[in-house]
């Protein structure tokens, strides 16, 4: 199925929502996200320092071009709007997610294994990736910890920090960017779950015959502590129900007047953070930072992305993308090595403003659906999906490397990781999903 080109009256309706911004205009979005890429890696202490200077000065760059220079500076207002809401989700879940602490006591065996990453995956449509990711790696160290090797992180990265949450916009940024523009909360469990199923279905396949074999051939003094007897206890379980508040403002997203429900799960979050025991927080280790980080990254990712999406939906046919398997392999690739969720959004704006559309629209958004719905199936699975390629695809990845590293755990560097891990495992099963759902010999 291929993008037809516009016809002019649906192109006009859709110029009213956007801005024939100048490209250069388009750097501070490139610049940004590959300063996100490679600032950690090379240049970490300088970039620890001044990352908000860096976001924040390339968001104003942006700001004061379309105030000042465009005379349209609603087109910011309206995306300051989709920021506050987009923090209130993911920083309420991360709170909420802090409050809640898992102790496991035995070394697990490797179907208990699999049997706890697929919970993983399924929290992860929740409290997202990040909330899941913060709540289990933890106790996911403890129960292997006398025979933990790489594939342990690698593989909890792949399947709680990335592909798991494909099911609700809940689940991972892209999924909710794209509910906050108007894509119904029920899409994506409707549209996704077979890839999804695929997908955890057979990166758990793979990680139980490697960790079979990490079983089978420890060293006898660690054999000798492996009973494969687990005791369980949960800590914070009052939080469940705050968990349940922030769900019930996001379904009830469009029903509320403006940032009602980003008040709700802010609140949410306050009330978990003050009712929960300060011992709970310690044992979690649990910190504002790594949300700190995100607040000031993306107020500048959705500031300097405004001239992209806008210049995108003027001039999509000019990619030379023209079927969903394109845009399925396109997305993948930025999303491996940029920030995912503004990698969606770039991309739904191009498919869109192909047809004529604006992401803007929440009726245009409707029609997209109606028309093309492969074409928002490949971006969505794609941006949430490959984020898992690279260490800096998606958020958790390097939060759940580093709090590994802390506690000793030897994990594959960045090169390390992609060449021996993500290539190897990960693409084939990508290749497969296009394959079966966007190929002209597709199943699905």
């Amino acid at each position: 199925m291929f993008i037809k080109s516009a016809v002019m009256p649906v192109l006009a309706a859709a110029s009213a929502h956007s801005v024939d911004v100048s490209p250069p205009m388009m750097l501070p979005f490139g610049t940004l996200l590959l300063l996100i890429a490679i600032g950690p890696l090379a240049f970490p202490r300088w970039w620890h320092r001044n990352y908000p200077k860096v976001s924040l000065g390339l968001g104003l760059l942006t700001a004061c071009y379309y105030f000042f220079v465009l005379k349209h500076g609603e087109r910011l207002l309206h995306v300051a709007h989709e920021y506050v809401s987009f923090i209130a989700l993911i920083g309420s879940l991360f709170v909420v997610a802090g409050g809640i602490h898992i102790t496991v006591k035995g070394e697990s065996r490797p179907l208990i294994n699999v049997l706890f990453l697929f919970v993983g995956a399924v929290m992860a449509n929740i409290i997202g990736t990040t909330g899941a990711s913060m709540l289990m790696i933890r106790p996911w160290i403890r129960m292997n910890r006398y025979r933990i090797t790489a594939f342990h992180v690698v593989f909890f990265i792949f399947i709680v920090s990335n592909v798991g949450g494909c099911l609700t916009p809940l689940g991972d940024p892209p999924l909710f960017l794209g509910y906050l523009k108007g894509v119904p909360f029920l899409w994506v469990i409707a549209n996704c779950w077979k890839a999804w199923l695929i997908v955890v279905g057979t990166l758990l396949g793979v990680f139980y015959i490697l960790d079979s074999l990490n079983f089978r051939q420890p060293p006898k003094e660690v054999s000798d502590r492996m009973t494969g007897s687990e005791k369980w206890h949960f800590a914070g379980h009052h939080n469940i129900f705050f968990v349940a508040v922030i769900v019930g403002a996001v379904l009830a997203n469009r029903l509320l007047p403006p940032l009602v429900p980003d008040a709700i799960m802010v609140g949410a979050a306050a009330a978990s953070f003050v009712s929960t025991p300060k011992p709970v927080h310690e044992l979690n280790d649990f910190n504002f930072d790594p949300i700190k980080e995100v607040a000031w990254l993306f107020a500048g990712i959705f500031a300097t992305m405004v001239p992209v999406i806008d210049y995108l939906e003027l001039h999509a046919g000019e990619l030379g993308l023209h079927s969903a398997q394109q845009f399925y392999w396109a997305t993948g690739t930025l999303s491996a090595f940029l920030d995912n969720a503004p990698t969606y959004l770039t991309f739904l704006a191009a498919a869109m403003g192909d047809q004529g559309l604006s992401v803007n629209s929440g009726q245009d958004v409707g029609r997209f659906i109606e028309q093309s719905n492969d074409f928002l199936v490949a971006i969505s699975l794609a941006a949430v999906f490959f984020g898992a390629v690279t260490y800096i695809g998606n958020g958790p990845n390097f939060m759940v490397k580093n709090i590994a590293q802390q506690v000793g755990v030897r994990t594959p560097s960045f090169f390390g990781y992609v060449l021996r891990y993500a290539v190897p495992v990960l693409i084939p099963i990508f290749a497969l999903v296009s394959l079966l759902f966007f190929s002209r010999w597709r199943v699905f």
